[in-house]
């Protein structure tokens, strides 16, 4: 178990390099359009803020090449001051005299937030100098963001080798719930999977059949299952090297005895067609093209979700980000929403829909990670979290 900042102690007065995640939604003219990850990180900050320590926080924002106004934390920094007043500055860089002289001045219980760490080449290429001009800043590392926890970044990983280190309430909370939801589920336990590409999900999905009773699949990973089971699927996307992924996961599940559920209808368009015209079909075939699930599936995934303790989601169930095609993850969404069992959702298009829908609040677990989130299904180690002290020790 890995050091949590419950087991730092005396740290009034010590320099905290807090690394969270900070890459909110920004629009055009500069105002944050989703507060949820800075609402999520408030507990950390002010569990460090109310013990008298001085937390200089880090994140990044975007993928930025080079300094972009657009991509600035200054905003980031004002919503911090709602909540902080009087104990928030903002600093213009993350290294220099400015910001040393800036850390200098900082007074036990107040917050110093740098500037997109990104602007800087030497973070994402992990670069030990840069990590350790940026441990100098401080006394004791704590990594709170669970969003880039599989990053081997300076920021992630560079600087936490050079300090005492802990984890934040948030990414303690993460991985400890999704570890135990993947190797202790209630039972029965209904996985769904969604969105573009077989490969990026294999190790999940493997994984998750160790313990889950009933796997529903659907978005355009579905394809590569229905051709591996010797069906026709149109023009809808599905490469040869996915197909041969979704035999290898039917034939471990099989093996399992695991029930894996796969779309019967569809809603598809014609090939070509630049309206779009949507039509649902239980066969794909021709000039066909699948973009989301059908009314029958929706129902049939619908019954396994009712039988469900815990159900755990990740990926869209169509191409959702148009409205033509938004229905069955919408449906699936409220389904999940409104289900008696415990309740986890991953992954950024995931998250987004259950916002849409209207039905985040009923939800049990949102995870704030993507790529980490996955990782952590796939039981594969995170490097930004391997690299903290173990507890007690």
């Amino acid at each position: 178990m890995k050091r949590s900042i419950k087991d730092l102690v005396n740290i009034e007065g010590k320099r905290i390099f807090l690394r969270t995640d900070f890459n909110l939604p920004i629009n055009k003219v500069g105002r944050i359009t989703d507060s949820t990850r800075l609402i999520n990180e408030l507990p950390t900050i002010r569990f460090l803020v109310e013990r008298g320590a001085k937390v200089i926080i880090c994140s990044h924002l975007g993928r930025p090449k080079g300094f972009d106004f657009r991509l600035s934390l200054w905003p980031v920094s004002l919503m911090l001051m709602k909540y902080f007043p009087g104990k928030v500055q903002f600093a213009h860089k993350v290294l220099g005299s400015e910001v040393q002289e800036q850390v200098a001045s900082m007074t036990n219980g107040s917050i110093l937030l740098l500037e997109n760490v990104r602007f800087y080449k030497e973070e994402t290429a992990n670069d030990p100098e840069f990590a350790k001009q940026l441990a100098s800043l401080a006394d004791i590392y704590v990594n709170d963001a669970f969003g880039v926890a599989h990053r081997k970044h300076a920021s992630t990983f560079g600087v936490a080798r050079l300090l005492p280190n802990a984890v934040g309430f948030l990414v303690e909370n993460e991985i400890e719930i999704i570890t135990n939801a993947v190797e202790e589920p209630r039972k029965p336990f209904v996985a769904i999977f969604g969105g573009a590409k077989v490969e990026d999900k294999i190790g999940a999905l493997k994984n998750i059949l160790k313990t889950a009773d009933v796997v529903l699949i659907g978005g355009a990973m579905a394809y590569s299952f229905i051709m591996a089971k010797g069906q026709t699927v149109g023009r809808s996307f599905a490469s040869i090297d996915s197909v041969k992924v979704a035999e290898g996961i039917l034939a471990e599940a099989e093996r399992l005895g695991k029930k894996i559920v796969l779309p019967v209808d569809h809603v598809a368009y014609m090939f070509g067609d630049k309206k779009e015209k949507t039509f649902v079909t239980e066969i794909l075939s021709g000039e066909m093209v699948g973009c989301d699930i059908g009314p029958k599936t929706i129902k049939l995934f619908e019954e396994e979700l009712l039988k469900a303790r815990q159900i755990l989601w990740n990926g869209p169930l169509g191409k959702y980000e148009d409205h033509k095609f938004q229905k069955g993850t919408f449906a699936i969404a409220k389904a999940v929403g409104h289900s008696s069992a415990y309740t986890i959702v991953g992954g950024g298009d995931s998250v987004s829909a259950v916002k849409q829908a209207k039905c985040v609040k009923l939800i049990n677990h949102i995870s704030t990670g993507g790529g980490a989130t996955l990782k952590l299904l796939e039981g594969t180690a995170l490097p930004a979290i391997d690299v903290i002290q173990e507890k007690y020790v």
